[in-house]
């Protein structure tokens, strides 16, 4: 009875954990509490550890708490707060209910490719580098399902309600979302990895879990000797296969009575499986060590993995493969085309070998940012920031009051920052192009970048025939990217440049107005 109540407890405490954390991530209207968004996140293994190396700080303390957790319970973090791995529990859940095949098997360990995808890992993580994160982290990965698949969906069936209640019943309380754009390199990424993430789970449940995810692995090793651990009761276990056929992680050897704790995600399903009350949860003192699962490695497929893993370790540690110049030019026939040499960071990410090093692209940012300017990239920053979120002036522009992004994001790759240092940070500077300028070519009046700019960078002057031609001033320009966004022609006549590294922009000069007195009434 007891245990039956343990497992429930867990189901239903995961079950929170999962809800809570797509309400953040499919937040359509971007009206969450960065407080709530920094509660939910907080306890996430990966975002977590970056956040804390990169500033020490005990707001990035969570991965801490799960180490402890897993020292005292095992590898709970996998089964209770790890969202990729939930949903995964979901479809097992949903397959056993629905499918005649209700049997799990034990699963040899593959010590030597889940280790070896650590150790590659960890190696370059050593270097400065979240690149495989970016790859194999599940929150990460998580986010990016919600961001580039769930996410547009829930946008097109909330607009599609909303057009039916107004025109239908004239209800005009459910109010439709603008949905920018979408990364079609991130949205394919996403995909692929949701095809092959249902697959593995159909076909052999938690194998991801142990034998790809680092954060599975590593916590493993704390695991095997936790403090409470699942065991088999020497006597009383008659090797009847119930708990490993309930095993979603594979881990019981039934006929060595042996539990894999590296492997254990503690779910408690073995618990409820035996009759014979073989199979205990509860404090461990014994020291002796269990002999280690013998396996059959496949050397074709592990040398073909290591290759792999080796090559994109290699690819990801040199700082020279891609060029850190970056050249956007633009659509259209134009007399100059926009060449940008770097592209832009979110405010708050100090500057753009900082933002490659700690974000492995969960796109909580994304997903937090009220104008849908920072937009999920492909190859923007060359292969070492692969996939990771950048500021993009074709879709929007990044509201000058707005802090949101460094407030929601876990791993520290976006420092939060008061109003008043946001709108002074400089994530790039303004560049003007007579040539493509349509006051320039077609003597018509504009001044749509000069309108929209906020700290007025870009002003009007006169020029000739009564008209008025931009004219900026780099030295008060933040990179806003308000003024490029604005801009009608294309190519662009003006644009944003993006800042390699952060710096501060001079305060904008406030001009007084000169009111001329007189002592002279007329009443």
């Amino acid at each position: 009875m007891f245990y039956r109540v343990l497992k429930s407890l867990r189901v239903i405490i995961a079950l929170i954990f999962l809800i809570l954390t797509f309400v953040v991530f499919l937040d359509i209207s971007s009206s969450l509490s960065t407080l709530f968004v920094g509660y939910v996140t907080y306890i996430q293994f990966v975002p977590s550890m970056l956040g804390f190396i990169d500033s020490i700080s005990l707001l990035f303390s969570g991965f801490i708490l799960v180490l402890v957790l897993t020292i005292l319970f095992g590898r709970i973090y996998c089964s209770v707060f790890c969202p990729l791995g939930i949903i995964q529990d979901v479809v097992i859940y949903l397959k056993r209910k629905f499918t005649r095949k209700k049997r799990f098997a034990y699963l040899k360990p593959h010590n030597r490719v889940r280790y070896g995808i650590l150790v590659i890992t960890a190696g370059v993580l050593i270097t400065g580098s979240a690149f495989l994160l970016i790859f194999l982290d599940p929150y990460s990965l998580f986010g990016k399902i919600n961001v580039t698949v769930i996410k547009p969906i829930l946008v097109g069936i909330n607009n599609l309600i909303s057009k039916l209640l107004s025109s239908w019943f004239d209800i005009y309380s459910v109010y439709p979302v603008e949905l920018r754009s979408v990364s079609l390199s991130a949205l394919i990424f996403s995909l692929l990895f949701t095809i092959l993430l249902l697959w593995l789970t159909l076909r052999y449940a938690r194998l991801y879990c142990n034998l790809i995810c680092p954060v599975g692995t590593l916590l493993g090793l704390p695991s095997k000797v936790s403090v409470f651990r699942i065991k088999l009761d020497q006597e009383l276990c008659t090797s009847c296969g119930r708990c490993s056929a309930a095993c979603k992680t594979g881990c019981i050897d039934v006929f060595n009575r042996k539990v894999d704790h590296s492997r254990c995600i503690v779910c408690f399903n073995c618990l409820t499986s035996c009759n014979q009350n073989g199979v205990h949860y509860g404090f461990s003192l014994s020291r002796k060590k269990e002999l280690p699962v013998q396996e059959a490695v496949n050397p074709g497929r592990r040398g073909f993995l290591a290759t792999t893993l080796g090559l994109m370790a290699t690819l990801a540690g040199s700082e020279k493969l891609f060029a850190q110049q970056h050249r956007r030019r633009g659509k259209g026939k134009g007399p100059v085309p926009v060449e940008k040499n770097y592209p832009v960071t979110p405010p708050g990410s100090l500057s753009i070998e900082h933002f490659n090093d700690n974000c492995t692209a969960c796109y909580l940012c994304v997903s937090a940012c009220p104008t849908q300017v920072l937009q999920p990239g492909w190859l923007t920053y060359g292969l070492k920031g692969i996939l990771q979120p950048h500021m993009d002036y074709s879709t929007s522009f990044c509201n000058f009051d707005c802090t949101r992004c460094g407030e929601a994001c876990p791993t520290g790759a976006i420092l939060p920052l008061n109003q008043q240092v946001k709108q002074l940070t400089q994530v790039g500077i303004v560049k003007f192009i007579k040539q493509n300028c349509i006051v320039y070519t077609d003597n018509t009046d504009c001044g749509a970048c000069s309108e929209h700019c906020p700290t007025k960078a870009v002003n009007m002057k006169p020029w000739r025939q009564g008209l008025l031609l931009p004219y900026v001033t780099p030295e008060i320009c933040i990179g806003c990217g308000a003024c490029e966004y604005a801009c009608p022609t294309t190519p662009k006549s003006i644009y944003v440049d993006g800042n390699p590294v952060h710096v501060l922009a001079e305060k904008p000069k406030i001009e007084k107005l000169e009111v001329e007195s007189s002592e002279d009434f007329p009443f």
